[in-house]
């Protein structure tokens, strides 16, 4: 066998770049829609391109791709794509601070990255490669927007959003930081503003029950996005002003609870609030601080509980004369039920902080089985089961018995009724940005809202744009937003908001299955591959993109252009990677400060981390997630530059469940790298001539490759690379035969997913012909993986002395005779005479001394 060196060594810097390249010349990856293979299409979530791919990115491409070379072996025709999810804020960030256009950075973004993906060998179908912010993705996109408006899953309205007065813009939740504009720290506003909605809650049953059919999605996934739809049975009444027949509607989940109320809160923008801050200069003080805050339920739990006791009181339904205050409070959101809510201290946790803060009665009203008096103590709601009680005709049900006995008295008495409502709401999918999906909509004075006619897509960006002036640059554009208006000819403007980033990662699965270029997807296309049969990414996209993937997946097939319901058969969430970090606590002007140093700054002396930059000592500190706040990431073009593509993807594999997260370790990536060189030594000694037979080591060989197969069909790549381990130590000791031999071609095919590069190699060395990548998966001979001999445990006095490997079946007989023939035993034994032998079939003998 001929070394890639001249000393022997496996050299990953030769070899790595020799078969990459013959890959891309062959087109080894390109997948064949009119293959008449069965069919797989593998993805892991694309990336953002932010100009550097990072470990986490290489063990997720790792796992996916050792999966679809896995399945080409295995006779499949596989999708295996990559592309860039590629507009976004950090690309207008970039713009603002470096004097750059946002296109040109993120295209050099991606072409960073693509170089780098390419160095790791990942056998991805480039010829797929898409990037959301080029106008050949989304102005199909934009097609896609307009269907569904005509469909009337899309429309406009005025809706709250966070506004940034410096920045001149709409904010995520997410980028409002303790009240302020995550960038311009400016006090962020509470503004009406008309957005873009997609009627997602149209679609909140069918989501909810298709979790049902995601069988091989993980649990808590499904749970997460169950609670995020939040469907919920509850109880639509009104709250009458003392002394009229107006009053407050309210929706409650908890009817069962109604006689421990102790007020009612409504929130800011409630019609009877604004009514009263209209003649109340301290109401109307109150509500403009109430805008300040937050807007999501999330944020509402951690902030403080404010109230404005409006001076009115209701009736309680149940009881005309027990009034109730009426507050505005801050932690009532008029999108979520109907913008009021009855307040039961002891049972719900906001509304107990908010009671104790404007000491308001708290009543127990659900006993949790050791306390049922009606003083409630302490600042912990009970939310727990339990039975009613201190609730007069209600007391001794349980929650659910009071539920549907306080639904049904309002139905008869005529003062409420049941309903379901969910927590999901229509998702708002306008940005006041640049970067996005221009939303193809014109605004006309004669015609009003009027949809750019397809044969005029792509609505595309305008290059001349500038950042130096806070807010959208499409809205101050010279000229981009002046058109006619395709109705009546008259002076009209575009629309100027862009789409939410999370709409492009809504279907470019779809675009990935199918490219025409003149319609998003052909929908034959689509059948032949969708759904998605593994779906690889990180648990934070549990909620928002999956959800969104879902809706929009159902959006199209409810519309026809579509006949697929879920867009992802199998999901897995990969853990992260991990890694120590180092720091020292730096005296400087504005006082003491932490200071964080990468791991390649660092030198490791057993338990001490030195700089090496001055020899001092620096802080260890505990093994987390890498980021680059905390400097504790790592280059992957430096590992593979040391190590080869091979070790680096070897490491991914072996240490750790997947689904765990990775500790990073300069010893394991060294362990990898010795075993790629201990596998080249072994393919060296293959020897195609050898004669002999070694049954045991073929039975070996046969159940590694059945156990390979299945380990990597479950992705519990940790256990392939352990069968390997195990199969190369026993043809390594193995004499020279014809079974070694191919053993040693086995161990080649394994390892081809995994270590493409390095298998690539020795199979051109060992003469075989074409590219290992092309080969099939090893055949396995059914008769080989029934075990016929086992190990049986010999014990003396209850301890292990020998062990025996004897034929499947073996008789208690023979099995005591062949224990009591063994030297091992005899010594253990010494003389004592066996009072007694107890034999386990197949298991165990015991000899009682």
């Amino acid at each position: 066998m001929t070394s890639t060196t001249d000393t022997g060594r496996f050299d990953p810097a030769t070899s790595d770049a020799r078969w990459q390249a013959a890959w891309d010349a062959a087109q080894t990856f390109r997948a064949d829609d009119s293959s008449a293979k069965p069919k797989s299409f593998i993805l892991e979530m694309f990336p953002y391109p932010s100009g550097r791919i990072h470990i986490g990115h290489v063990r997720n491409y790792t796992m996916g791709d050792v999966l679809a070379r896995a399945k080409r072996m295995q006779g499949r025709e596989v999708l295996h794509p990559m592309g860039w999810d590629a507009f976004g804020m950090p690309a207008e960030n970039a713009a603002m601070e470096k004097g750059v256009h946002p296109g040109g950075w993120t295209r050099d973004n991606i072409a960073n990255m693509k170089a780098q993906l390419k160095r790791l060998g990942f056998a991805l179908d480039w010829s797929r490669e898409l990037a959301t912010c080029e106008p050949d993705y989304y102005g199909h996109e934009q097609a896609l927007f307009l269907d569904l408006y005509a469909a009337g899953l899309v429309y406009r309205k005025e809706s709250a959003v966070n506004w940034d007065p410096v920045d001149q813009t709409v904010l995520a939740n997410e980028q409002v930081i303790d009240g302020r504009g995550w960038r311009s720290g400016a006090l962020v506003e509470k503004r009406k503003l008309s957005q873009w909605f997609l009627k997602i809650t149209q679609f909140a049953d069918e989501l909810l029950s298709g979790l049902g059919s995601l069988d091989k999605w993980p649990e808590k996934v499904r749970l997460m996005q169950e609670n995020w739809i939040g469907k919920s049975q509850g109880l639509r009444c009104t709250f009458k002003f003392v002394g009229s027949p107006d009053g407050i509607e309210v929706y409650t989940t908890r009817p069962d609870t109604m006689f421990g109320a102790s007020f009612v809160a409504i929130a800011a923008d409630h019609p009877v609030a604004q009514r009263m801050a209209a003649t109340s200069p301290e109401l109307a003080a109150f509500i403009a601080e109430c805008k300040r805050g937050g807007t999501t339920a999330a944020e509402l739990e951690t902030a403080d509980k404010l109230g404005f006791n409006t001076g009115l009181s209701v009736e309680h339904p149940l009881k005309a004369a027990w009034h109730l205050p009426v507050y505005v409070a801050n932690f009532v959101l008029m999108d979520y039920g109907t913008g009021a809510v009855f307040g039961c201290p002891a049972h719900d946790q906001r509304d107990l902080d908010f009671a104790r803060k404007y000491e308001l009665p708290v009543t127990r009203v659900v006993s949790d089985g050791e306390h049922d008096g009606a003083a409630y103590h302490g600042d912990e709601a009970y939310t727990g089961p339990g039975r009613i009680v201190n609730s007069e005709w209600l007391d001794g049900m349980d929650i659910a018995a009071a539920k549907a006995a306080v639904i049904a008295r309002a139905q008869h008495d005529g003062w409420g009724h049941g309903e379901t409502q969910y927590r999901l709401r229509d998702w708002g999918v306008s940005r006041q940005r640049y970067w996005g999906t221009p939303i193809p909509f014109i605004h006309c004075g004669a015609c009003g809202i009027v949809p750019v006619p397809k044969a005029d897509l792509p609505v595309v960006l305008p290059e001349d744009v500038d950042f130096r002036t806070p807010g959208n640059p499409l809205e101050r554009h010279p000229t981009w937003k002046h058109v006619a208006c395709p109705k009546c000819g008259a002076d009209a403007v575009r629309e100027t908001d862009t789409l939410d980033t999370f709409a492009d990662s809504s279907w470019y699965f779809l675009r990935f299955a199918s490219q025409p270029g003149d319609k998003p997807f052909d929908p034959a296309v689509i059948a032949q591959w969708l759904p998605v049969e593994q779906y690889i990414g990180g648990i934070e996209h549990a909620i928002l993109h999956l959800l969104y993937a879902r809706f929009w997946t159902r959006a199209l097939q409810h519309i026809g252009l579509i006949d697929v319901a879920e867009p992802f058969a199998s999901l897995f969430t990969q853990g992260m990677v991990t890694h120590e970090t180092y720091s020292r606590r730096i005296q400087g002007e504005g006082g003491e400060r932490t200071v964080f140093y990468a791991p390649d700054e660092i030198s490791r002396e057993a338990e001490r981390a030195l700089l090496r930059e001055d020899g001092g000592e620096v802080e260890i500190g505990r093994v987390i997630k890498m980021s680059k706040s905390k400097k504790n990431t790592i280059d992957p073009d430096a590992i593979v530059a040391r190590y080869g593509a091979d070790a680096v993807r070897w490491f991914m594999l072996s240490d750790s469940p997947p689904e765990r997260d990775l500790p990073w370790s300069e010893a394991g990536i060294e362990g990898c790298y010795r075993f790629v060189q201990r596998l080249w030594r072994l393919f060296g000694q293959y020897d195609a001539a050898a004669t002999g037979e070694d049954k045991p080591l073929d039975r070996k060989r046969d159940q590694a490759v059945a156990a390979v197969a299945d380990d990597i069909a479950a992705l519990s790549f940790n256990k392939a690379v352990a069968r390997i381990y195990e199969l190369t130590s026993a043809a390594e000791k193995a004499a020279p035969s014809a079974s070694r031999a191919r053993a040693i071609r086995t161990i080649l095919l394994l390892v081809a997913p995994m270590m493409p590069h390095l298998a690539e190699e020795a199979w051109a060395a060992i003469g075989e012909d074409g590219l290992v990548a092309d080969a099939p998966w090893p055949p396995v001979d059914p008769a080989l993986l029934v075990e016929d001999e086992v190990t049986v445990a010999v014990q003396v006095k209850g301890k292990l002395r020998d062990t025996l490997t004897v034929a499947k079946g073996t008789s208690k007989e023979a099995l005591e005779a062949l224990a009591l023939a063994s030297d091992k035993v005899q010594r253990a034994l010494d003389g004592a005479e066996i009072r007694k032998v107890i034999v386990v079939p197949d298991r165990l003998v015991n000899l009682v001394a």
